[in-house]
């Protein structure tokens, strides 16, 4: 009861003067204590719902403010042992005080990767660090390329030719949502964000909602879940930079056709490069008048992989702590500020221009009947050409990393496929898989955001997963106990096996696993023991030594 009430407070406002961008305006400019009780006041709120969310993030809360530059800790960049080198450089030009962490921003094919003057890059030198940082101000463009290509009918990676085109095509639906809908279900396009949940479902959902109290229609959202927060994952950056109108005109039809008159796009922090073209953008087509009376907000996510849930990144807009909701009800019941909700992944809304121009059964055409149409892939840089490529599903996983990942540089016995919840998979299984939802969950593995983190023969197992339970750990929301808990009690027995005289017992971790996978609110706590249960499974010989053998 306590959140709809402060949900109702902030809705007051809305998202012209939010609180979320209020809290963090105040953070970035290391406010006093008194500027936020004022913000407070004025949104007729208590401190504590203001300290509570302001503590929350990475890049908010008080004991960060200094930060000046930060080094990415994603699970890519650890793997490939650069960070240890890139902080040693680093430290050459800072304090130590001065130097935070981000948890992934989107250099998975480079490695050696940070944020600094609200630009992400990469330096594996000391010299290209100096360079890096004494263009500060200037209008330089990051060293962020990788490779790009298809191997299919290019949904998501073909270009635009002219944007005022693109957009015309809305006008051969406007007057017929339920068209949008059949089109979107004879597709089968299903959720790119990791869950695969049928598209038009929700389209279909928000549609139905009843009008309000006075018999009108009641305020609709569409929400871009722009917070890849996945490491080893930047297929969405990717679309947010190179496609941005193909996004933007998914939300704006997915509108269109629910009723909706705005679009929210959370976009995470640690992509500054994407909320500036994506905001690019938008302007853009106010300039030429392309989506009349439909409103774009962009808001800037603030160090938070947990906001990557949706019910929390809902919170979060709001300005509450982005803890998990209990479901039901849904986002297309109680969404945004309690208003039905369209809410959906990047890729997902970059899909339906395709769809809509080509029609539901060509992409349907495309894939497997199951898991339809194409997807993005990330590879990281193990790879001998990284980069994101679009794939046709059903396409097998060798051929994938053979023919346009070129291989692999060094010796590699496994790959996380899919996000830190995501399954690994041994080097002799890639033979046995394909690109598609049902191929890696019959084998125990996970599609998600199809990002690969690859792991060398020589980086102990003990200690990936000892960092899969540390980022759990660190980035749980904290509403759960199983998660926030849990996750700890695991780090620490993996921690303790490496460190000291200690073997663990396999039923207590067996057990704990198992309260994690039922009890979770979400997929965190939820999610993270796939990926250790395969490391088990199929690094026997390697993991025993830490385990009690009976």
């Amino acid at each position: 009861m306590a959140n709809k009430n402060i949900r109702s407070l902030s809705s007051r406002k809305g998202l012209d003067d939010n609180l979320f961008e209020n809290i963090a305006e105040l953070s970035h400019k290391n406010a006093p204590k008194k500027d936020f009780q004022k913000l407070a006041k004025r949104f007729l709120v208590d401190d504590s719902v203001i300290v509570g969310t302001s503590s929350f993030y990475d890049f908010t809360r008080e004991e960060n403010r200094a930060k000046k530059i930060h080094v990415c800790s994603g699970t890519a960049c650890m793997v490939a042992k650069t960070q240890t080198n890139l902080q040693k450089n680093i430290e050459k030009h800072f304090k130590k005080e001065e130097i935070g962490h981000a948890a992934c921003v989107g250099h998975c094919h480079t490695n050696n990767a940070f944020m600094f003057d609200d630009k992400t890059f990469s330096a594996a030198t000391n010299e290209e660090l100096t360079e890096i940082l004494s263009m500060r101000g200037q209008s330089g463009t990051p060293n962020n390329s990788y490779n790009i290509a298809s191997n299919t009918t290019p949904v998501l990676t073909s270009k635009i030719e002219k944007v005022s085109n693109f957009y015309a095509l809305s006008e051969k639906f406007k007057a017929n949502p339920q068209q949008v809908i059949q089109e979107l279900k004879t597709s089968n396009l299903r959720g790119r964000g990791g869950a695969g949940f049928p598209f038009w479902f929700k389209l279909d959902a928000v549609i139905k909602e009843p009008l309000n109290a006075t018999g009108e229609e009641t305020q609709k959202y569409i929400v871009c879940n722009a917070d890849e927060g996945d490491p080893g994952a930047y297929s969405d950056m990717y679309l947010l930079e190179h496609q941005p109108h193909k996004v933007l005109f998914g939300m704006y039809m997915s509108g269109l056709s629910v009723g909706a008159d705005t679009g929210v796009l959370y976009i995470r922090g640690e992509y500054p490069d994407s909320i500036r073209i994506v905001s690019n953008a938008i302007q853009e087509l106010k300039d030429n008048k392309l989506i009349g009376n439909f409103k774009f907000k962009i808001i800037r996510g603030q160090g938070s992989y947990v906001c990557g849930e949706e019910t929390a990144l809902l919170n979060s807009i709001e300005g509450l702590r982005p803890e998990v909701r209990v479901r039901p009800p849904y986002p297309t019941q109680y969404g945004l500020y309690g208003k039905p909700t369209v809410l959906s992944n990047v890729e997902t809304f970059a899909n339906i221009h395709w769809i809509l121009e080509n029609g539901g059964a060509a992409y349907a055409s495309l894939g497997t009947k199951l898991s339809t149409g194409t997807k993005l892939v990330s590879l990281d840089s193990f790879f001998n050409a990284p980069g994101i490529y679009e794939i046709e599903m059903g396409t097998p996983l060798a051929t994938v990393f053979n023919e346009f990942g070129k291989g692999v540089k060094s010796d590699i016995k496994a790959f996380q496929l899919g996000g830190p919840l995501g399954g690994i998979i041994p080097m002799h299984k890639i033979e046995e898989l394909s690109l598609d939802f049902e191929s890696l969950k019959s084998n125990g593995f996970l599609l998600g955001h199809a990002s690969v983190v690859s792991i060398p023969t020589d980086f102990p197992m003990i200690k990936f997963l000892e960092h899969l339970l540390e980022f759990t750990a660190d980035e749980s929301c904290g509403k759960c106990y199983p998660c926030r808990i849990g996750s700890f009690r695991g780090m620490e027995l993996l921690q303790k096996a490496q460190n000291e005289d200690y073997k663990i017992d396999q039923h207590l971790f067996a057990d704990l696993l198992e309260t994690l996978e039922i009890g979770s609110l979400c997929a965190l706590g939820g999610g993270v023991p796939l990926p250790i249960k395969n490391g088990l499974m199929y690094f026997k010989e390697e993991l025993n030594q830490y385990f009690t053998s009976n």
